[in-house]
């Protein structure tokens, strides 16, 4: 596992890892604007719930077939180069929505998002597993999602402003102007940083000549183990993210500038969710607890967070619901960081941008499926009901799947001492 150069100091890694992760805001506005300005898009092209489904899915399936290759191209351009070409890519692709007046443009706009956007989560976790030592990784997961989260917060009161001014489309352009910001800060930045022009860090000749293939990390039950949970609690993510606004619309009859605050609620838990699982991970890690223990601690309290999701339903009162929703999104946050940290805990570096874009795709398949099955179900009037029992019960599942088939996580060097 590569460890950050010692010449390297903090300022500059944390740095480096800020811009990235405002680069990565700036990458995933697209879902907070279309979920908040739904009721534009289908008035200027007559949509339908289930016609919304499908865009949701059109945009996902694109961005888990990428994620196929994304993966690979990270592992084999290292951090750097990966970072100006996939934060230049899907800028244009954000602002080419501000051409698009047809729904077969739209589309196609979508679909060049969703490809170039799926350059970023394997981006994410292979610059953590190259610029932070083992044991502070999972805080720097968690300061990257808090900063994400921060950024998603300000899109229910920034983005209705936006839309007044310039449209939907123009909302959209802006995502991509500042995409373009956050590069020209990362090519300051890493200007003379040779860690970050490293094309693959290998531990070992074996993953070197396993460096481009993907067959090595489908036949591993540890790519399975995290492919699969990752697959079942992105479920609930996704509809989350794609029809919390519409839920808050149809139970609480909330205008769009009056779904600024709930949203921010509900991506507030999300952040501060995240960076609380990744500081008590990192803490019990540096006292010596196993990382499995660590693990499989934080995702079975984040599961048990999520569960009681569709206690929502019988609740009256909005306030009350916003919260829950606080707290759900918190329980995703800490799932999702331990099973990020797992990947950068269990798998060489040279593997880490496959192993996580496969994750990825599995995820994003998994949120293409929720998308058209949540469309078809509320156009038949079964309310949500269904989708919040699924919800509720995934990550459990997804625990004892991972449970299944990694019942011990051990990095490397601890497997080599426990070895000897």
């Amino acid at each position: 596992m590569a460890q950050s150069s010692p010449i390297l100091s903090a300022r500059l890694r944390w740095s480096l890892f800020t811009v990235l992760c405002v680069a990565g805001v700036f990458n995933a506005m697209d879902r907070p604007i279309i979920a908040i300005l739904k009721p534009d898009m289908m008035a200027d092209f007559g949509w339908s719930d289930s016609n919304f489904g499908d865009l949701a899915a059109v945009t996902q399936f694109s961005a888990a077939f990428a994620f196929l290759f994304t993966g690979w191209l990270v592992d084999r351009l290292g951090v750097n180069r990966s970072m100006q070409v996939g934060a230049a890519a899907w800028s244009l692709a954000a602002m080419a929505h501000g051409w698009a007046i047809t729904t077969a443009q739209v589309v196609a706009a979508r679909v060049g998002l969703g490809v170039t956007e799926a350059v970023q989560t394997p981006l994410t976790i292979k610059t953590v597993a190259t610029l932070f030592p083992p044991d502070q990784r999972s805080f720097a997961f968690g300061f990257a999602t808090m900063l994400a989260g921060a950024g998603t917060i300000a899109m229910p009161f920034v983005i209705p402003a936006l839309a007044l001014t310039v449209g939907w489309r123009g909302a959209l352009v802006a995502g991509g102007i500042g995409g373009f910001i956050s590069l020209l800060a990362w090519i300051w930045l890493a200007r003379g940083v040779a860690q970050l022009r490293e094309r693959t860090v290998t531990a070992s000749p074996a993953d070197s000549a396993n460096s481009a293939a993907y067959g090595p990390i489908l036949a591993n039950r540890q790519t399975w183990a995290i492919v699969g949970a990752k697959a079942l609690s992105d479920m609930t993510w996704w509809f989350i993210n794609f029809w919390l606004a519409d839920y808050y619309r149809k139970e609480f009859g909330l205008t769009t500038l009056e779904l600024a605050l709930p949203l921010a609620i509900a991506f507030a838990g999300s952040g501060l969710g995240a960076l609380l699982a990744g500081w008590v991970s990192t803490k019990l890690l540096e006292r010596g607890v196993s990382p499995n223990r660590v693990r499989k601690s934080v995702m079975l309290v984040s599961a048990l967070l999520v569960a009681p999701l569709p206690l929502v339903l019988e609740l009256n009162a909005f306030w009350p619901v916003a919260c829950m929703i606080g707290l759900v999104m918190a329980g995703h946050q800490g799932f999702s960081l331990s099973l990020f940290s797992t990947i950068t805990d269990v798998v060489p570096n040279a593997k880490v941008g496959r192993v996580t874009a496969f994750g990825a795709f599995m995820g994003n398949m998994g949120g293409v499926a929720i998308s058209l099955v949540t469309g078809r179900v509320l156009d038949a009037g079964l309310g949500f009901v269904p989708l919040f029992i699924f919800a509720a019960s995934s990550y459990l599942v997804a625990l004892a799947w991972f449970q299944w088939l990694l019942p011990d996580i051990r990095r490397p060097e601890d497997a080599a001492l426990a070895a000897d």
